[in-house]
């Protein structure tokens, strides 16, 4: 039996008619999200009030790991001021000569873990006395200069705590050697401080992201609650469940992206509150101490991750409450 003209040009269209009908389902989808994130929107502004107190509580949670981080950068900063790697001052005893102190010098600046070596002579010591006020008087009343060779050694960048213990170790057994200042011991302890801080703001963090996300879940329970007939009619004509959680998945993002907004506003406050007393207290330093506040990607980056926490809330909460309406 011969085909008519119709039916042998019916296969070449299919593709085409598949293709429109995929290009109505996309557009369709799309409008949809549109409409729903307009409807989420429409939604919280119909209810300020509990809107904004949402938004708040999510909004001081994530704002204090923020305040954290912007005092322990600023502290790391203060150390940084106050010198990483103090020197270590060597003082020799009163007998030894310049040449002697000179080879010392030399030998010590040898080693792997020291980067230079500054020798300060008698006199350069008694003319620093001379400048502080009161000891003018009782230097005049000396004889001789009874003080003696010191030698400043600058630790290298990168020496391990263990390496700088063991120079000091080896320097105080040496004969010519009356004493020994390692002031790095502050550092160290700073820097283990710091990295409990830096603990403890992570775990902060983590426990305050948890109550922002169960503060946005709780909320869509509430919301998805109080529509349960409207939802469980729409199920019964038809609708998915992608379709139904689509408003609420929207909710969740805009509850985690204002209280992103307001955390990184909050964070910019309090530097600006802080910022007089900061500038006294880098006066204080002569102008060494550098101290910032939180880096505009961070800024930036807190209403996406909240926004994104908020997704995650919305979209968790959702999927167990709607098998519970279905």
């Amino acid at each position: 039996m011969n085909r008519t003209p119709e039916q042998h040009a019916a296969p070449a269209d299919s593709p085409a008619r598949n293709e429109h009908s995929r290009g109505r389902r996309f557009a369709s989808w799309r409008e949809h999200h549109g409409w729903s994130a307009a409807a989420s929107l429409r939604r919280l502004a119909a209810r300020p009030l509990g809107s904004v107190l949402t938004i708040a509580v999510m909004g001081l949670a994530l704002a204090l790991p923020l305040a954290f981080y912007l005092l322990l950068g600023n502290v790391q900063r203060l150390g940084d001021a106050l010198g990483r790697n103090p020197a270590i001052s060597v003082f020799l005893k009163t007998d030894q000569s310049a040449q002697q102190a000179q080879l010392l010098a030399s030998d010590l600046g040898a080693r792997a873990e020291v980067a230079s070596v500054a020798i300060k002579t008698p006199q350069q010591g008694m003319d620093e006395l001379a400048k502080m006020q009161g000891f003018s008087g009782a230097l005049q009343a000396l004889g001789d200069n009874p003080l003696p060779y010191v030698l400043q050694l600058q630790p290298r960048d990168g020496a391990s705590a263990a390496a700088l213990e063991q120079l000091v170790a080896d320097v105080r057994a040496m004969r010519s050697v009356e004493l020994v200042q390692d002031s790095g011991h502050w550092r160290q302890r700073l820097e283990a401080l710091l990295d409990v801080g830096n603990r403890i703001v992570l775990i902060v963090a983590s426990l305050l992201a948890l109550a922002a996300l169960l503060v946005v879940g709780n909320t869509v329970r509430v919301d998805i609650a109080s529509r349960s007939e409207e939802i469980g009619v729409l199920l019964l004509v038809g609708a998915g469940k992608a379709f139904v959680r689509r408003p609420y998945l929207y909710a969740g993002i805009w509850y985690g992206l204002f209280s992103g907004i307001l955390a990184a506003a909050l964070a910019v406050a309090i530097e600006l509150a802080l910022a007089r007393p900061v500038a006294r207290l880098s006066a204080a330093y002569d102008g060494q101490l550098q101290v910032g506040g939180l880096p505009a990607w961070l800024l930036l980056a807190v209403p996406l991750a909240a926004a994104l926490l908020g997704w995650l809330g919305a979209r968790l909460v959702s999927a167990w409450q709607l098998r519970t309406v279905a």
